[in-house]
């Protein structure tokens, strides 16, 4: 018979118990570990997580009023707020029995117990442990995700040939657990993808989170991916679980994967293999079963050779290799993609029925688009807001169009105009990305992510 997967703990002084109850229950559960001074329990604690403790009332010799075993109750909530504790008490402790309970233990058994009960005891207090679990895995996802919750994710939009493509290997890869790789230009719609990858799979119904890695720090890389046990460091004051345990069950979606360190990538390697994290001081491991998705506009391959990149880790993140085209590859997607915004920001600014005129069309066709999705995005936005006809035209978008000569005399003379000219160019110059981008324009890597979010870039 197979055994129920759970880790016990008995605390009793008395040797003969506890041999009694290992010798049982290691038959019937996975990990059964057992100690006879109460004063080491923080200990085993450090090292393991445990579903079940099971706890004598009483310690010293000569005392029977439960007082040792109140104390160490709340000792073991205090170190595991969800903690299921089950009282060891003698045949007539009934009052203090519901004294412990009322003080956080969850039931309890008397001695000497029959090994029917005492199973029938732990498989209840099992199932209280799994929804205290998942009641606290539900409370962090919805505080993790809840600066998520405004933003809005509009469908995957195309018809070309070249979006077709991309919606044949979502449709054959959707529904799997493999790892995929994202590729495209900054702007393309990656995260789109991703989450289309995420609807079409068997865990549509459980969470998608999503990280920015370009945006996190050397510093809070392992504090927000693997989480933090409370006092791990000057600023942890609870335990807070990471985006791996937050997401398992899930997808996760790691973009900008391009920009982490050497030292990061062995990190983040270490947990794909074994499924497996351990919060910043803490030595416990917490298993993992997340949909890894990762994504990145950088040449991984060339940085493969450049030695700036993990072989391994590449292979491990790329099950599955999706590229999302840019704009200028798939103009013929440029009609429905401007009516799908001028009808979201004609609601949102309550100008509805806009019209374009095919003049207009045909230029926005023609320019290049280097900010891709992202800045047709940003431009018909501005557009709807400054126009002030039902019909967006020509001299309603500020585009810089290969005709037009880049002399001083025909450039605008709007700072922020400039600014976002000279962040695409410099995106441009080095193929979108943003770590070369932001030294060639004398900004640290941080400084131009904000830039690109102020812009909608």
């Amino acid at each position: 018979m197979a055994k129920t997967e759970a880790k016990i703990l008995v605390v009793d002084d008395d040797v003969d118990i506890l041999n009694t109850a290992r010798m049982y229950l290691k038959q019937q559960f996975t990990l059964v570990q057992i100690e006879n001074t109460p004063e080491n329990i923080p200990l085993h604690f450090d090292r393991e997580s445990f579903d079940i403790v099971l706890l004598d009332m009483n310690f010293r010799k000569g005392e029977n009023d439960g007082s040792d075993g109140l104390k160490w109750l709340n000792v073991i909530l205090n170190l595991d707020p969800n903690a299921i504790v089950i009282l060891i008490t003698a045949y007539g402790e009934f009052d203090l029995a519901v004294k412990a309970i009322k003080a956080g233990a969850t039931d309890f058994i008397t001695k000497p117990w029959k090994n029917e009960k005492l199973f029938g005891t732990i498989t209840s207090a099992l199932k209280l442990r799994q929804s205290k679990l998942e009641v606290d895995k539900l409370k962090t996802t919805q505080k993790t995700i809840s600066d998520d919750i405004d933003q809005k994710f509009e469908n995957f939009l195309g018809e070309s040939e070249p979006m077709l493509r991309v919606f044949s290997l979502l449709k054959k890869v959707g529904p799997t657990d493999a790892n995929v790789l994202i590729l495209g230009e900054n702007g393309t719609g990656k995260e789109l993808a991703a989450r289309a990858l995420h609807r079409q799979s068997s865990r549509s119904n459980e969470v998608f989170i999503s990280v920015d890695l370009g945006a996190i720090s050397e510093t809070l890389f392992e504090s927000e991916l693997f989480g933090h046990a409370k006092g791990a460091f000057t600023d942890a004051k609870e335990d807070k679980p990471g985006r791996f345990e937050v997401a398992s069950g899930g997808t996760l979606f790691l973009d900008e994967i391009g920009n982490l360190s050497m030292p990061l990538q062995a990190k983040l390697l270490s947990v794909l293999q074994k499924r497996k994290v351990s919060r910043v001081g803490s030595n416990k491991e917490v298993s993992i079963d997340i949909r890894l998705v990762c994504a990145t506009n950088m040449p991984l391959y060339d940085m493969v050779k450049e030695g700036t990149f993990r072989q391994d880790l590449l292979y491990r993140i790329n099950t599955v290799e999706l590229r999302v085209p840019s704009l200028a590859e798939r103009k013929d997607d440029m009609e429905l993609l401007v009516k799908h915004f001028m009808n979201m920001y004609g609601k949102k600014y309550k100008k509805p029925n806009m019209r374009i005129d095919a003049a207009t069309l045909n230029k926005l066709k023609r320019y290049n688009w280097p900010g891709n999705i992202r800045e047709l995005q940003h431009a018909i936005e501005r557009a709807i807001i400054l126009s002030e006809e039902n019909k967006l035209t020509t001299n309603d978008f500020l585009l810089q169009t290969s005709s037009q000569s880049e002399s001083s005399a025909d450039e605008t003379l709007n700072l922020t105009e400039m600014e976002k000219r000279l962040i695409l160019k410099a995106l441009d110059k080095n193929n979108g990305n943003v770590t070369r981008a932001a030294k060639e324009l004398g900004l640290d890597r941080l400084a131009l992510y904000r830039r690109l979010q102020k812009y909608g870039l």
